[in-house]
């Protein structure tokens, strides 16, 4: 039997950041293979691939990425916490859903699978390829595994990811009328953006807006001629409303000033099962890009509050009570879908 303490550390020490998830795709399909599973490496890019393991027919699918954040760090136990990048998001999520697959084979179910994907971090690439050229019709139901605290999440917020680049005339500081800074005029637009209305949903609350990366500049000495921002907004209403406001506030800007739309999804609902803790999430999922197989459910155990920081943990009860959790919801669903 797999200990899923042990196998949720030996993920982590795998690096398997976003672009780089060879090896972790490996390490994951050799497990599913030794606990009984047919698994397949399915290339999305050249050194990058999801896994698909399976037996019979599939009638619900476990799914969750392989990949994390930067920078990696490994495993580390302190009492009831194992500590490490992914150890929440998600390769704790991943070694519960192993063992209770191995649990459901030892029981005899075979028409439960496991589709693991790549880059879910950055563009849910492959979930998306997952989708378009994966055909799995006997599947009624999807687990999304993300850390929600071992609730199932009925709602999830959309997102909207762009950047905008804004263009200037460079000089020398000592004479920065001869110049025009993209700088200034970025941050004046940033500025704008934050202060602006973006929405609110009686269940998701208020959107949120995050400035996460800007770039500017060449020399402290020179007027800047060059600007780059990249903000995200957490969708309440639509991923369209949110494009005609960003319009809006970015076209007073003149032809200086250009904005694309990197990636968006409108807000999700998502299905329960009675009895089962719930909650609403804020953080974007492979959720929504998985329409192709079946009723989708987002559950799993770790908080997103530490997720992507430097005390990434999760507890060792709770990953252990989560093989429970996975376990006992394959089978309410199978016998739900008759």
């Amino acid at each position: 039997m797999l200990d899923v303490v042990e196998l949720a550390r030996r993920f982590i020490d795998i690096e398997s950041i976003t672009g780089n998830e060879a090896a972790m795709a490996a390490a994951s399909a050799e497990v599913l293979r030794q606990i009984g599973f047919e698994a397949r490496l399915l290339e999305v890019a050249p050194g990058r691939a999801n896994v698909l393991a399976t037996l019979d027919a599939p009638r619900v699918l476990l799914s969750t990425h392989l990949d994390t954040v930067p920078p990696h760090f490994p495993a580390r136990d302190e009492s009831d916490w194992l500590y490490g990048r992914g150890a929440c998001d998600t390769k704790g999520i991943l070694a519960a859903m192993l063992a209770a697959a191995e649990r459901l084979l030892q029981e005899g179910v075979r028409d439960v699978g496991l589709l693991l994907v790549v880059g879910e971090e950055t563009d849910s690439a492959g979930a998306k390829h997952a989708n378009a050229t994966l055909s799995l019709p006997s599947v009624t139901h999807t687990v999304v595994g993300e850390p929600t605290e071992s609730k199932f999440a009925r709602a999830q917020k959309g997102a909207f990811k762009l950047t905008l680049r804004a263009r200037g005339r460079a000089a020398h500081s000592g004479y920065p009328q001869h110049g025009h800074s993209a700088l200034r005029a970025m941050l004046d637009l940033l500025q704008r953006i934050e202060q602006a209305e973006w929405g609110e949903d009686a269940e998701l609350g208020r959107a949120t807006v995050n400035v996460g990366v800007l770039r500017a500049g060449r020399a402290a000495n020179v007027v800047p001629d060059e600007a780059e921002a990249q903000v995200f907004i957490r969708v309440v209403d639509s991923a369209a409303a949110v494009r005609q406001r960003v319009e809006r506030i970015v076209q007073p800007s003149g032809p200086s000033v250009e904005w694309r739309e990197e990636g968006s999804n409108d807000p999700q609902r998502w299905l329960t099962l009675p009895g089962e803790p719930e909650t609403v999430v804020a953080f974007n999922t492979d959720a929504p890009f998985l329409t192709r197989f079946g009723q989708r459910l987002l559950v799993g155990p770790g908080s997103i509050l530490v997720a992507h920081s430097s005390e990434e943990r999760i507890s060792k009860r709770e990953l252990r009570a989560a093989v429970d959790l996975y376990h006992r919801t394959v089978l309410r669903l199978r016998t739900a879908s008759g």
